[in-house]
C-alpha cells in the first residue's frame, strides 16, 4: 500500500503512501490462524442491541474489499452494521478526518497512518488492555513497532516494504543474461545495469512523480538512513529543525540524491515526469515497459489483477553509495504503515467494544486474512495466517525481513503530517530541473526550521 506517507503510498496507495515502523515481519507466503492456544475471533460482541459503526479508511484502493468484509461480518453478527467513510487515492484524507472530529461525529474505527494517530492522540482509545493479546498473535517486535511514544493506540494489520521493484523478464530480455538481484550491491552496479538495459532499447526504470512517492518514500529515506535506531533518527530531524544539522552536507542525503540523479537519467517518464498516473505506471512496469520501478509491494493490488502481464517480480534495495557495506545498500525500507485505531472521544462504550471485536475478527479470521492477503495483496505481521499470498513482491520483502535486512522507517510516525506533501513538492521541482540540489536542500531545511515546534 502506498502508504502513501510508507506511510503515504505506504500511505497513499495504502494511503497511496505510507508510511510505520519496522519491528514486525511480513508474511508473504503465509501459513496457518491465531497463535497456539488462541482461536481466531468470530467477532461476536457482548451487545445484544443493534450497534452501528463507521469506518474511516485511508487505504482508498481497497474500499470495496472493506465493504465486502463489513457485509460478511454482519452475516455472523447481525446486531453490528459497519458503514464505510471512504477517501480518494491521493485525496485530502487528513482534512476529511479533521472535519469529522471537529463536527463531533468521529469515525468509530479509523485506518490511519501512525503519524495521524499521534497527531490526534487524545481522540483515540488507549488499547493497553488489548496489548498482551496482540503480542501473542503477532510476530516478534510487531507490537513494539506499533507503539507510539510507548502507547498502544492502534492495531497493526499490514506490513509493507519498498525499494526498486524489478521485472525479471524485462531485465533479462534487455541484457540477454540471467538476472541475479544480489549482484546489485552499489550505485555503480546499478548504473552499469541501467546502461545495458537502455542500450537494448528498453527503459531502465520508472519514477512515479507523485509528491507522496518522492517526498515520503524517496526523500523520506534521508531521515531513516541516519541510523538503525528510530530515536536517533528522531534526534536528527530535531537537529534539522534547530539548524544543528546541515542537510546540504549530510552524507546520506547526498548519497540518496546521487542515486536519484541516476534514476532521473534513465527514467521512463523523463519526457513528462510529473504525470504521476499510478495505474498506468504500475501497469506499464508489469508489462515490461520498464525494467525497474521505485515503488512498494502494495502495487500488487494493481499488478496482480492484470491479464497477460509478466510473471516474475521482486525488489532490491536502493543503493546509496559505492560501498556495499554501507547501511541501506543491502536493506529495504519496511514498516507497518497503517494502524486500526478506535475512537475514544465520541463513541459509546457499546460502539467501542463492538469496534474491538470487529478489529480482532478482521486480523484473526480466515475470511479477514484471505481478504487482506489476497484481495488487497498485502502481508500481515501475524504469526499464523490462514492465507497463502500470491503477492510475489511481498514474498521477497519477507525474505529481507526474515534476514533482518530492513530499514526501519518508524521515524516518519513522528513527523508533521504535511511533511511529504511540502518536501515532495520540492522534489518534484528537482525532478523536472527547476531547482538544483543546493536549492532542494535549502527548501527542505527551511521546511524543518519552519516546523520546529511540531
Amino acid at each position: 500500500m502506498k502508504g502513501m506517507a510508507l506511510t503515504v503510498g505506504l500511505s497513499m496507495v495504502l494511503t497511496a503512501c505510507s508510511g510505520g515502523s519496522g519491528g514486525g515481519s511480513a508474511t508473504g507466503s503465509n501459513s496457518g490462524g491465531a497463535s497456539e492456544g488462541e482461536k481466531p475471533s468470530t467477532g461476536t460482541s457482548e451487545q445484544a442491541n443493534p450497534v452501528k459503526l463507521t469506518f474511516f479508511n485511508t487505504s482508498a484502493e481497497v474500499n470495496t474489499v472493506f465493504e465486502e468484509l463489513f457485509k460478511a461480518y454482519n452475516q455472523i453478527n447481525p446486531n453490528v452494521t459497519i458503514e464505510l467513510i471512504p477517501t480518494p487515492i491521493g485525496g485530502a484524507q487528513l482534512e476529511k478526518f479533521q472535519s469529522l472530529i471537529a463536527s463531533g461525529s468521529p469515525a468509530n474505527i479509523a485506518n490511519l497512518d501512525p503519524g495521524t494517530i499521534m497527531q490526534f492522540e487524545s481522540s483515540f482509545l488507549d488499547l493497553e488492555s488489548e496489548k498482551a493479546k496482540y503480542e501473542g498473535l503477532t510476530k516478534p517486535g510487531a507490537i513494539d513497532a506499533a507503539l507510539l511514544d510507548g502507547k498502544f493506540l492502534g492495531v497493526p494489520w499490514t506490513a509493507q516494504g519498498y525499494g526498486l521493484l524489478y521485472n525479471k523478464k524485462a531485465v533479462e530480455e534487455a541484457t540477454g543474461a540471467a538476472f541475479d538481484p544480489a549482484s546489485i550491491k552499489t550505485r555503480d552496479d546499478l548504473a552499469a545495469l541501467f546502461e545495458k538495459i537502455e542500450a537494448a532499447g528498453k527503459a531502465p526504470v520508472m519514477i512515479h512523480g507523485a509528491d507522496w512517492s518522492l517526498g515520503a518514500h524517496y526523500l523520506g529515506l534521508t531521515y531513516s538512513l541516519q541510523s538503525d535506531k528510530v530515536d536517533t533518527n528522531r534526534a536528527f530531524v530535531d537537529e534539522l529543525k534547530s539548524g544543528a544539522a546541515d542537510l546540504a552536507t549530510n552524507e546520506k542525503f547526498n548519497g540518496l540524491m546521487d542515486t536519484f540523479d541516476l534514476l532521473k537519467q534513465y527514467n521512463a517518464r523523463k519526457s513528462d515526469p510529473l504525470v504521476a498516473d499510478y495505474m498506468k505506471d504500475s501497469t506499464d512496469f508489469a508489462n515490461g515497459e520498464a525494467a525497474f520501478y521505485f515503488m512498494g509491494d502494495w502495487t500488487w493490488a494493481v499488478i496482480g489483477t492484470l491479464e497477460g502481464r509478466d510473471e516474475e517480480f521482486g525488489v532490491i534495495p536502493v543503493p546509496i553509495s559505492n560501498n556495499p557495506d554501507d547501511f541501506g545498500n543491502s536493506q529495504i525500507a519496511y514498516s507497518q504503515p497503517k494502524l486500526l485505531a478506535i475512537d475514544g472521544s465520541g463513541s459509546t462504550p457499546e460502539q467501542q467494544e463492538a469496534a474491538k471485536a470487529f478489529v480482532e475478527w478482521l486480523v484473526t479470521s480466515k475470511e479477514g486474512q484471505e481478504a487482506i492477503v489476497n484481495k488487497m495483496g498485502l502481508a500481515m505481521p501475524y504469526k499464523d495466517v490462514q492465507a497463502t499470498s500470491t503477492n510475489v513482491i511481498s514474498n521477497v520483502v519477507t525474505q529481507f525481513v526474515d534476514a533482518g535486512k530492513i530499514i526501519d522507517i518508524g521515524v516518519i510516525n513522528y513527523l508533521p503530517q504535511d511533511y511529504w506533501a511540502k518536501t515532495g513538492a520540492s522534489m518534484q521541482k528537482y525532478l523536472v530541473g527547476n531547482i538544483d540540489r543546493a536549492a532542494l536542500a535549502a527548501e527542505v531545511q527551511d521546511y524543518w526550521k519552519a516546523n520546529a515546534s511540531r
